[in-house]
């Protein structure tokens, strides 16, 4: 069974989507008001997958995904919150979520969304890919610098990068390459050296903002 914790400042909020996750299968072993205690529930829970909104009073769910970071707490966020907005997107992402939803969603697709995180995947639609291109292109999404100098991917690696960049989780992609996941897997971790990222979503960033991706 997959294990959420559940970050919103509402507690009607909360209680509401904790019920729906419940009915779907999914146990939320875990429920914070703000991005401090957020980080503390994550931390003891260790859950499959965050969900997290952003905006909250006090500290927010930007402060509570970079603290997760420097405290290499690597639990997959999904950001659910009620604001369509460029620069939340993309910071949020640039802070290390592994995936953005609009409350508007339907209990099929969160809960999609949320195997989709704990299965190793993540929730970049094409959409937001095209959203994230603009603002490397622009300067207005600073990337973080890598491990080293990126190295060439092989036509494999790219496949596998661009599949990746569609949100596909590693079962997907295995799926729709013929391969076996293990081998996925190997391609990743091989990818993610070259890249010189950190995960996969600083994977497809540093692949936009060096032209491997367009």
């Amino acid at each position: 069974m997959t294990r959420v914790v559940l970050v919103d400042d509402q507690v009607l909020v909360r209680h509401g989507i904790r019920s729906l996750l419940e009915l779907a299968g999914v146990a939320v072993v875990g429920e914070a008001g703000d991005g401090r205690a957020a980080v503390e529930v994550i931390a003891a829970a260790i859950p499959d997958v965050a969900l997290l909104d952003l905006r909250m009073p006090g500290y927010d769910g930007l402060w509570a995904l970079r603290e997760l970071a420097a405290a290499d707490i690597r639990v997959p966020v999904l950001v659910l919150t009620t604001f369509d907005d460029d620069n939340l997107l993309l910071e949020a992402l640039a802070a290390g979520a592994r995936g953005y939803l609009l409350k508007d969603v339907t209990l099929e697709q969160l809960t999609r969304a949320v195997s989709t995180l704990a299965c190793g995947g993540t929730l970049i639609a094409p959409s937001i890919t095209d959203r994230l291109l603009r603002a490397v292109r622009s300067g207005r999404l600073p990337v973080e610098p890598g491990t080293g100098p990126v190295e060439e991917l092989s036509p494999r690696e790219l496949d596998v990068l661009r599949l990746v960049a569609g949100g596909f989780s590693n079962r997907e992609i295995a799926a729709a390459l013929f391969l076996a996941e293990g081998t996925v897997k190997n391609h990743i971790s091989a990818l993610l050296l070259k890249l010189g990222a950190r995960d996969r979503t600083n994977a497809v960033l540093r692949a936009l903002h060096g032209g491997i991706l367009d």
